[in-house]
């Protein structure tokens, strides 16, 4: 049965497709020409009105940051635009630019999704590091990537989103999951250096419709941001962290927690969560060659044999009971690293250790995770690395607060290695770590009372407001 929400899209969209006529936006479009027709005010305030569902719909759910971020955000209407939605900056403040003949083919998730797929470009600085990259790479290359590091946190993406696996087999490219943006610009770009040019010849335009799949351009999804007002990367950094304080309210998605983190890192170090995520696709991307199975990419080719995935990744999870790192810290870090591998065919092995290995057990959920033994005294790295090089290991992650011997007395082997820092701590001791080291952020209690006073809220009232089905 179709909901008010639905009727009111559907009733909207047909009020846009008599104010606007498709054609001849898709010739601008291809044209590189202005469209903005005449829109009423009765259609604009209809459409963000809906958008204000939206909102609400966002705010009712635990991703509520979003739709407090978009309270602070101007809101605008573009038919020029070749995606749904896009953002730059201009007038002291972030914009958000919906083209209603995309937005309104989506249902609500989508709505939902691309609204966060514009703020998280926001977090991710990519307005200003666009920019910086515009001179080694193309335009291209540079809108693909920055989709690829946005999409890839996102669930319920719009049609012909742009994917890490759709580029991937688009361009017969093998890149790496949750990696940063100049890698994924780089490798794009070395294959397009690779490609000829291929002209296919004018378009029938008779034959157009006002399908998402018309519209969608890669290279050109991005082009508002060069309207964007004239402001430096720290500028742009200041007013992302004033929008980011006035919509921390509720629960933080901890994809965006790693955003917020990496954006106040004046290195843009990755997190160390996100970090964990690399490393997982890394240890799952591991197959099993098979005879049994044709290679799917040349499947013609009975010589080369197929691929299989039935790789177990095994875990190791070492937690300093030293003193070092506090409860808080303890089941936070352990919560976050049993939903990062939760997608992976894995076995966690949770070991306990201070100068020497106290506890070793198995932990498939937090109900299985034990209540840490008493705190010991001094910390000794090499008892966990002896016994990973003993045991199935795929993946050794090691919280503590770095200080321990300055040289392991056995060499990790077959498998790899990430050390957290807790908050307390500072560096590793180590002069040799081995694998990467990543700070754990702070800990703090967040006060999950909403409080709209505390928003700018442009005008929007949550009164009055149309019941959601």
């Amino acid at each position: 049965m179709e909901s008010y929400f639905e009727r009111q899209v559907k009733d909207l969209y047909d009020k846009v497709n008599n104010i606007v006529d498709s054609a001849d936006m898709y010739k601008a479009k291809r044209n590189g020409e202005e469209f903005r027709p005449e829109i009423t005010k009765e259609f604009k305030e209809k459409f963000f009105k809906l958008v204000d569902k939206v909102i609400l719909s966002l705010m009712e759910d635990k991703d509520n940051f979003y739709g407090y971020f978009l309270f602070q955000m101007g809101r605008e209407i573009r038919f020029d635009i070749t995606s749904a939605s896009g953002v730059n900056f201009k007038g002291a403040k972030y914009v958000i630019y919906f083209n209603p003949i995309l937005f309104l083919q989506l249902n609500m998730k989508q709505m939902e999704t691309t609204i966060k797929h514009e703020i998280h470009h926001i977090l991710s600085l990519h307005l200003s590091r666009a920019k910086e990259l515009k001179s080694k790479y193309s335009t291209l290359a540079i809108n693909l990537a920055m989709d690829i590091v946005v999409n890839q946190y996102l669930d319920n993406l719009p049609p012909y989103s742009t994917t890490l696996k759709g580029v991937n087999n688009k361009y017969n490219l093998n890149m790496e999951a949750y990696n940063t943006l100049e890698y994924y610009a780089e490798k794009i770009q070395s294959e397009l250096d690779l490609m000829e040019e291929d002209d296919e010849g004018e378009e029938d335009d008779s034959q157009m419709t006002d399908s998402m799949e018309d519209f969608y351009d890669p290279e050109k999804m991005h082009d508002m941001w060069q309207e964007s007002d004239e402001v430096d990367e720290k500028t742009l950094k200041e007013f992302a962290e004033k929008v980011i304080s006035a919509s921390q309210k509720g629960t933080i998605p901890s994809q965006v927690e790693s955003l917020i983190a990496n954006l106040k890192n004046s290195q843009g170090e990755i997190p160390w969560n996100i970090m964990l995520k690399k490393l997982m696709g890394t240890v799952e991307s591991n197959k099993k060659k098979t005879i049994t199975r044709r290679n799917r990419r040349q499947p013609n080719r009975l010589d080369l044999r197929g691929e299989i995935r039935n790789h177990k990744a095994e875990i190791t999870v070492a937690i300093d009971i030293s003193g070092s790192i506090s409860n808080e810290e303890f089941k936070q870090a352990i919560k976050e690293v049993l939903s990062i591998v939760k997608n992976y065919n894995h076995e966690i092995t949770i070991i306990e250790c201070d100068k020497e290995i106290k506890r070793v057990y198995k932990a498939k959920s937090m109900r299985d995770v034990k209540e840490r033994l008493a705190a010991g005294g001094s910390t000794k790295f090499t008892p966990v690395f002896e016994y990973a090089n003993n045991n199935k290991c795929n993946l050794l992650i090691y919280f503590t607060d770095g200080k321990g011997e300055k040289k392991l007395e056995v060499v990790p082997r077959g498998y790899k290695t990430l050390w957290i820092i807790s908050g307390r701590g500072d560096k590793l001791s180590l002069d040799e770590a081995y694998g990467p080291v990543k700070k754990l952020s702070k800990v703090e209690v967040k006060d999950n009372e909403l409080e709209l006073k505390d928003v700018k809220t442009d005008g929007y009232s949550m009164n009055n407001q149309e019941p959601i089905f």
